[in-house]
């Protein structure tokens, strides 16, 4: 098997002035190595270059991370937002049909279940098919009067405690 070296000329021209007419047809025997062919050569990533893309990902990650895992304590406070305004619409139906809202005893279970403690609404309805629980798996509280206007609808936020800042900080009918 002949061993050939080609630098810049074309592989087929070469292969078929050095080979006589009776070799052409059979060129499996031929084994050719090519050096600076125009024949292009695919070859894989150096370390260096993927050390430089795993640093780049690396610098993206730590800028771009911290900001969504913030996304998840604020979405918690929009739900609980979102949560409280659909309470409150169902209140102000409550309040539209029976003429007051209902007390704190009977809480926001009146909202689902027709109340058997006094006042007894006289034209009570459904207003909610269920009682959704605040985003830290807690239900919403009720006061009648409340703190902040006639009725208060709220939450602790995700410590459970009254007052705090943040994520703790209580959610309610007051700052919708």
């Amino acid at each position: 098997m002949a061993i050939v070296s080609v630098t810049g000329m074309r592989l087929a021209k070469y292969v078929k002035s050095m080979l006589p007419n009776a070799a052409i047809g059979n060129c499996e025997s031929v084994r050719l190595r090519t050096r600076n062919a125009s024949v292009p050569v695919s070859r894989g990533f150096t370390l260096i270059e993927i050390m430089v893309v795993v640093i780049i990902l690396g610098v993206l990650a730590a800028l771009i991370v911290p900001r969504v895992v913030g996304r998840a304590d604020e979405a918690r406070t929009v739900a609980a937002k979102q949560d409280i305004a659909a309470i409150m619409q169902a209140l102000k139906l409550y309040r539209l049909d029976n003429s007051q809202y209902p007390s704190t005893e009977q809480g926001l279970q009146a909202l689902v279940t027709k109340p058997v403690s006094d006042p007894i609404p006289g034209n009570w309805k459904s207003y909610l098919d269920r009682l959704p629980k605040d985003p830290w798996g807690r239900p919403y509280q009720y006061l009648k009067p409340g703190v902040h206007g006639e009725i208060d609808v709220f939450t602790l936020g995700a410590d459970g405690l009254p007052g705090g800042d943040g994520v703790d900080g209580d959610v309610g009918s007051w700052n919708l």
